[in-house]
């Protein structure tokens, strides 16, 4: 999972992209120590240690991972990861016309 992430926060390094993890990990400790153990570049939330976590409740996440495409006027243009990379290209470039 984490390699395909990686190469979107280097590929758009510097624009309008950003990563937002949601953890169920046992702990928040243990979530860290994920986060630096696989030197992870970007947020990620603790969310109560399990599934049935409040943000996965509020947002309807019923299975891990669960992809949320939200763009940069903060709507959500997809759930999933059919079609990411082009999607993702897409919305960055929407944003940057938009400054």
């Amino acid at each position: 999972m984490y390699p395909h992430e990686r190469s979107l926060v280097k590929a758009y390094e510097g624009r309008p992209f950003a990563i937002v993890g949601v953890n169920s990990d046992k702990s928040a400790e243990a979530l860290r120590d994920v986060m630096k153990e696989k030197n992870l570049p970007w947020t990620s939330f603790f969310d109560g240690g399990g599934t049935g976590g409040p943000i996965a409740t509020k947002w309807g996440v019923s299975g891990w991972p669960t992809v949320f495409i939200i763009d940069h006027e903060g709507v959500i243009r997809q759930k999933g990861k059919q079609d990411l990379d082009g999607l993702i290209e897409q919305l960055v470039k929407k944003a940057e016309a938009s400054k």
